[in-house]
């Protein structure tokens, strides 16, 4: 079967995480330490591996179709792409993650305003000039190539860093004086691809499997038996994403009923359900949980 789609995956930082949103939305994927070539169980596709900040390039030049990247490598890069689906989903978790603009400890920059005059270190020059340009700030923006956090304050003034929790900022004896931009995870695609009916269809789906799955982190099922006789009070106990599934059982004065709870409810819940009159309680985890 002939390829439909060249398929750009995130190299670095998100590659980790997007091969186990993949895996979860029903793909295998292999890669050996030094390809950039991953073998993928579905023969419509061709996956490449691509870091993240160069991913909309390539999209928008069409040498790739798709691709998953930042928000924040879109806008720093300027790129005409059609952006598919929001996929909230980072290095440690569903977490949006943010660049922020930072300065050491002890240093006296308080505000944006302080960096008048000031450099600032960041692999986002773009984006931090136009947040600069938005404070009616002029300071000298230089690319950094790596190791951001430990330039400040011997080599420059401030930083402009992404973080997802911010623990890489306080163990460089670093603070946050302020929020930049916030970004997500996006699949994209080129516009003359978009056009393309095939391929359309074959990102949308890819799209649909990939927030299912997401939408399954944090989810999990519960199956249990109730009496009909506390139906009511069992369901008024669970906060279900939807209608809770009912059925009978052999035995008619007796139901089993299935329900999709967020996870960090279940410890909390379960309890309350016991006590509303619900039995044979099994939980049991989501692989995809589509809306």
């Amino acid at each position: 079967m002939d390829k439909i789609l060249k398929l750009g995956l995130p190299k670095g930082s998100l590659q980790e995480s997007t091969f186990r949103m993949f895996n979860k939305a029903g793909f295998k994927i292999k890669n050996g330490s030094r390809s950039y070539y991953p073998k993928i169980d579905d023969p419509e596709i061709e996956c490449i591996l691509i870091r993240a900040q160069e991913m909309s390039r390539y999209v928008e030049q069409g040498v790739l179709d798709a691709g998953i990247t930042g928000k924040d490598w879109i806008l720093e890069n300027n790129s005409d792409v059609i952006e598919i689906a929001d996929l909230v989903y980072a290095k440690q978790g569903l977490n949006k993650v943010r660049w922020v603009l930072a300065v050491s400890n002890d240093s006296d920059i308080k505000t944006v305003k302080d960096l008048e005059g000031k450099r600032i270190a960041t692999e986002a020059v773009n984006i931090t000039k136009a947040y600069l340009k938005k404070n009616n700030v002029n300071a000298k923006v230089e690319f950094s190539w790596g190791a951001t956090e430990v330039k400040a304050p011997r080599l420059v003034d401030a930083i402009v860093e992404i973080t997802e929790t911010g623990s890489s900022i306080r163990a460089n004896n670093l603070k946050i004086i302020d929020k930049v931009m916030q970004s997500t995870t996006k699949l994209i695609m080129n516009k003359d691809s978009y056009n393309d009916k095939k391929k359309k269809k074959k990102v949308e789906e890819i799209a649909l499997l990939l927030k299912a799955a997401i939408t399954a982190e944090e989810k999990v099922g519960l199956m249990m038996n109730v009496k009909k006789s506390d139906l009511e009070n069992v369901i008024k106990a669970l906060p279900a994403l939807q209608k809770p599934t009912i059925a009978e059982l052999s035995d008619k004065n007796w139901v089993d009923v299935i329900a999709i709870v967020d996870e960090k409810s279940v410890r909390k819940l379960i309890p309350k359900l016991k006590q509303a009159g619900a039995c044979g309680i099994v939980e049991f985890p989501l692989n995809k949980v589509i809306m």
